[in-house]
């Protein structure tokens, strides 16, 4: 195992996360209470959506960090910063970086956000669907090993890419019923 293997295991546990998170998010916006409805257990929602963001922040971070420790390609601090010249897929290491910028974004401003009042945060924390729609193209496109292949979207780690897609897909379209019965 090298370090694009780790690399890639981080970047798949961040995905798996922000999926997880975005469905969470979904939940707490709606009241969606599992005491009442499914599975009729007291869960602190908005505690998990709080800590999935979080760690999906940490793994986010550790993903691109773990390329400098690749042999081939070469990457440096600039690239990870800055990757529109990043060896390699260069394309769609700028798709990660404005995923993990605009994550970053979210999450950082969501601390903050007793200071920042319920209205802009709101506004900034949509952004989070914006940072999905990025992170989904970034998953899927991107050669896991980085040598420039086209994707294959049957591997294992693509369907896992997917999957997080349709789940997400799922919940927004859940919350958009939601919505419309309330109108």
């Amino acid at each position: 195992m090298n370090a694009i293997d780790l690399s890639s295991f981080a970047g798949l546990t961040a995905m798996v996360l922000l999926a997880l998170n975005v469905v969470l998010g979904i939940l707490v916006s709606r009241n969606y209470s599992p005491a009442r409805r499914w599975p009729r257990r007291k869960i602190p929602i908005f505690r998990i959506h709080n800590w999935t963001a979080y760690t999906a922040l940490a793994f986010v971070l550790v993903h691109p960090t773990l390329l400098l420790f690749a042999d081939k390609p070469r990457f440096h601090a600039a690239d990870l910063l800055y990757p529109v010249n990043s060896p390699g897929q260069n394309a769609y290491n700028t798709l990660g970086a404005i995923a993990l910028y605009t994550v970053m974004v979210v999450v950082v401003t969501s601390y903050f956000r007793p200071k920042l009042g319920s209205r802009p945060w709101k506004k900034i924390h949509y952004a989070a669907y914006f940072a999905a729609a990025v992170l989904f193209l970034h998953g899927l496109l991107i050669d896991p090993d980085l040598k420039n292949r086209p994707p294959d979207l049957l591997d294992g780690e693509k369907v896992l890419v997917e999957g997080c897609l349709v789940a997400v897909c799922a919940a927004g379209l859940w919350r958009l019923r939601q919505k419309r019965k309330m109108v």
